[in-house]
């Protein structure tokens, strides 16, 4: 065939020419089979590149695939042609061109322009006034890149046209992110109006909740009608409960709860048990008023908090913010912002602190030819590509170029108009790290510190092979609890991110002044007359510090040598230091009437940090241990006749139960303890157990019983995440009967923590690891010979040392609490602090050290 590539070019042009109907539809017979049109609940992306930030307004526009509806920028393009063999793609590109002028020198009147079809914004630093846009459409053909100018109608096969009007008219997938749509979705219960409620007296406390029949402490619903807080439903991701307020709602007919943690002055989750779906409450301030909860107070929404919020915060909204001064915007490499999607400020400074650290920008960004060449099918749905793209764009500076001096402006329009980025839109990044998560994938605001933890356990569950950079944050905490009456104690270890510092109200250096103030205030509001000027309490760092070591008594402490319940108290400890130290101050707690409040203060944080003195030192000489003995296990009521007395044989436990539980992440070991001690009562039960044993040293050993000749199996570590631990031979058996050699299945499983559904998808996304089989088994070998010469589990890797550190970033929040207000950023980069304030970066000229939420130090080399 007589090549065709420079016969579809710009139509109009000089060089172009006429093709007929057939020589077009000749082009794409070969190609019909793999062009679809989108149908329902297909995500079409025509506005972002699945692997970079370009949009049809980069220069080299975007390419749609016409089967899988991922879009790609030129530099990508290829290599999912190279991977998937898909050809057809349709290229979207919108140019900005000056307006002509008129004679007056002005541009011409405005009129609708036609040329516009692509449902994209345009570039905030561009002037309607003085430019207009053009949108135009192509199909393109690899790998000879023959392209076929759109619309063409007469000449397109019917199926292509249908295929490429659908693609142009389709919606952003994100549509349910955008603001003031996914809210509206829900239907109203029909129970809401007239719903019943007892006067039973009932006040629900702003925290503490625990479920009225089995004490867990998470998801939990309130009953809109008794005020009765149980626990939701179970599920295999091990959030979830044991299905208690559905049992309350089979048992009493009361239809509606309200999950408590969501309650906002924009609403809450609230679920019908009748209807047997989420649904709207319009009355729902009045039901929660019935039990003590002033949920309108809660006060507003990020950058727009009413008038009489903002009044007593204007001081910190300004000094945060630097408004006061004139801020020098930064460019280049690492100075890019994030565009700000409706309360997202919470994602962008903490990703803006996590890609300042080497060890993140290493894994990822350092990886990124890796990561992107053996990402799977769909790339916008795999952790690592979404956190490769987002390190890159950070970083890279491609998309942070300083304006085009003034004398060139005109020159560089006349040739192409080169648009102005003005920070990236982590709309990808941000749809797919909060899916399945309530509140991340909401529009409300959020509490920087929970998505850190959420973006730390992200990375641990999808690391790169050995490589995990949270391990950078990870230290271990040495807990010691001490009964009150026999004065023994008990060691614990427990795994830590952050380390949280209560702030200690009662050592303001001010009072008097704040004394003064609070009178003045007072009078102000009941007299109606301005209020007087802010003062800040000033609290002294080593004593927030010194409210850290300090003993806090253990709510239900069950003490094994009474064995019953008694006072107890608690002291923490640094058992390791981290690498990199996270530090939040504890601003919010809430009032008696559930209104959110902060702490408003002034911490005087420092830059060099020595916090050795909090190092544990283990049981002391005279120390008496509390016995070795486990509390009894909490059986529900509805399960307490099937309970056995006696212990089943190994061999019976319900394996269903197991697989269960082990999809959960847990050890497979600990899994099948918990289901052998509770006698087969399913995976409710068992996982009760886990939650009360899973601090034991000996959580995750083989089960071990007399007379069954020892362990059970060969298990994994009490973790389940060291490189030398060898995974579960029943997982392995299961991988491996399905056809992948024994030495996938190894470093899979390693590389998912031992979770089977994780370490299938893990295999098919590096299929580099079947070449390199000779190196995983003797990596195997070695794994084994170290497992038999030493039988003691590993514990989870941290890298100690010295507990001296640095300051070089922090997060603000400005506003009343976690759930309105707005996120700020400041990171010492090159010997100077920068600002970063969603998508404008500036260096920063006074860093307001004092009022930060989040404290990012690193370790100071000995």
């Amino acid at each position: 065939m007589q090549r065709r590539g420079a016969l579809f070019g710009m139509p109009g042009g000089s060089g172009s020419r006429k093709m007929a109907a057939g020589d077009i539809g000749e082009l794409l017979v070969p190609h019909m089979p793999t062009i679809r049109v989108p149908r329902s609940g297909d995500r079409v992306y025509k506005n972002e590149c699945a692997f970079s930030y370009d949009s049809p307004n980069s220069e080299g526009g975007l390419y749609v695939c016409m089967n899988t509806f991922l879009a790609f920028g030129r530099e990508h393009v290829e290599r999912h042609f190279r991977k998937t063999g898909q050809s057809v793609y349709m290229h979207l590109k919108r140019h900005v061109r000056e307006k002509v002028r008129g004679a007056s020198g002005g541009a011409l009147p405005k009129r609708r322009n036609s040329k516009i079809f692509l449902d994209l914004d345009t570039d905030d630093d561009l002037n309607s006034d003085d430019y207009e846009y053009e949108d135009e459409a192509k199909l393109v053909i690899f790998p000879d890149h023959y392209e076929i100018a759109l619309p063409n109608i007469e000449e397109l096969p019917a199926l292509v046209t249908i295929a490429c009007d659908a693609v142009l008219s389709s919606k952003s997938p994100y549509r349910k992110q955008d603001p003031d749509t996914w809210d509206n979705e829900l239907p109203v219960s029909k129970y809401a109006n007239n719903l019943t409620q007892l006067d039973n007296g009932v006040r629900i406390p702003p925290s503490g909740w625990k479920c009225a029949r089995c004490d867990l402490r998470e998801n939990l619903w309130l009953n809109l009608t008794d005020g009765s807080v149980l626990c939701g439903k179970w599920f295999f991701d091990s959030s979830g409960g044991n299905g208690h307020a559905l049992e309350h709602y089979r048992d009493t007919g009361y239809p509606l709860a309200v999950k408590l943690g969501t309650i906002t002055p924009d609403g809450a989750d609230v679920y019908s048990f009748q209807e047997e779906e989420p649904v709207l409450d319009p009355q729902l301030a009045k039901h929660l008023a019935h039990f003590g909860i002033d949920m309108l107070h809660m006060h507003g929404t990020e950058n727009g908090l009413r008038d009489n919020d903002i009044k007593p915060r204007v001081s910190e909204w300004e000094v945060i913010q630097e408004s006061g001064t004139k801020l020098k915007p930064m460019y280049g490499p690492g100075y890019t912002g994030l565009k700000n999607l409706g309360n997202s400020c919470y994602l962008s400074s903490v990703m803006q602190a996590i890609f300042s650290i080497p060890e993140f920008q290493r894994a990822y960004v350092g990886n990124l030819p890796r990561i992107f060449d053996y990402s799977p099918l769909d790339p916008t749905q795999d952790f690592n590509t979404q956190m490769t793209k987002l390190g890159h764009g950070l970083l890279s500076g491609q998309y942070s170029k300083p304006p085009v001096k003034s004398e060139l402006i005109e020159q560089v329009m006349k040739e192409e108009h080169k648009s102005q980025q003005n920070g990236i839109s982590p709309r990808m990044f941000k749809a797919f790290v909060s899916k399945s998560h309530p509140e991340f994938s909401s529009n409300r605001q959020q509490d920087a510190q929970e998505f850190f933890l959420h973006l730390v356990n992200l990375v641990e569950r999808n690391r790169i092979g050995s490589e995990n950079p949270s391990d950078v944050f990870r230290f271990l905490v040495e807990e010691r609890i001490q009964c009150c009456q026999t004065r023994k104690v008990r060691y614990t270890e427990r795994v830590d991110y952050l380390m949280q510092l209560p702030v200690a109200m009662e050592a303001a250096a001010n009072k008097d002044e704040l004394i003064a103030y609070e009178l003045m205030r007072r009078e102000a509001e009941a007299n109606r007359r301005p209020l007087p000027e802010l003062v800040r309490a000033k609290i002294p760092f080593s004593a927030c510090l010194q409210a850290f070591s300090e003993p806090e008594n253990v709510a239900d402490f069950w003490s094994s040598a009474l064995q019953a319940k008694s006072a107890g108290v608690k002291t923490s400890r640094f058992a390791s230091f981290p690498e990199y130290l996270v530090v939040q101050i504890k601003k919010f707690t809430f009032g008696l009437d559930w209104v959110p409040k902060k702490f408003d203060v002034s911490i005087d944080m420092p830059d060099l940090l020595d916090i050795s003195h909090l190092r544990a030192r283990g049981l002391q000489p005279g120390e008496e241990e509390l016995p070795d003995i486990s509390p009894p296990i909490v059986i529900p009521d509805d399960s307490k006749d099937r309970l056995m007395n006696q212990l089943i044989d190994p061999s019976d436990i319900d394996e269903s139960s197991v697989m269960q539980l082990a999809e959960m992440g847990f050890p497979l070991e600990a899994c099948r303890k918990a289901v052998y001690f509770t006698g087969n009562m399913g995976a409710e039960v068992a996982f009760n157990w886990i939650i009360v044993h899973m601090e034991e040293p000996d959580f995750a050993e083989p089960l071990t019983m007399p007379g069954y000749g020892g362990a059970a199996s060969a298990g994994a570590s009490i973790f389940g995440t060291g490189l030398d631990n060898q995974p579960p031979e029943e997982i392995v058996a299961i991988i491996t009967s399905m056809g992948f050699q024994r030495h996938q299945a190894v470093q899979a499983l390693r590389a998912t923590n031992n979770n089977l559904e994780r370490a299938l998808d893990w295999i098919f996304s590096h299929p580099e690891f079947e070449e390199d089989g000779d190196f995983v088994i003797e990596m195997e070998n070695n794994a084994n010979a170290n497992i038999i010469s030493e039988a003691k589990p590993e514990g989870p890797r941290v890298k100690d040392g010295s507990g001296m550190y640095e300051l070089f970033a922090f997060i603000s929040h400005m506003g009343t609490s976690t759930m309105s207000g707005h996120y700020v950023c400041h990171i010492k980069k090159e010997g100077r602090w920068v600002i970063y304030n969603d998508h404008k970066v500036c260096a920063s000229e006074r860093p307001p050290k004092d009022l930060g939420y989040m404290y990012f130090y690193r370790r100071i080399p000995s």
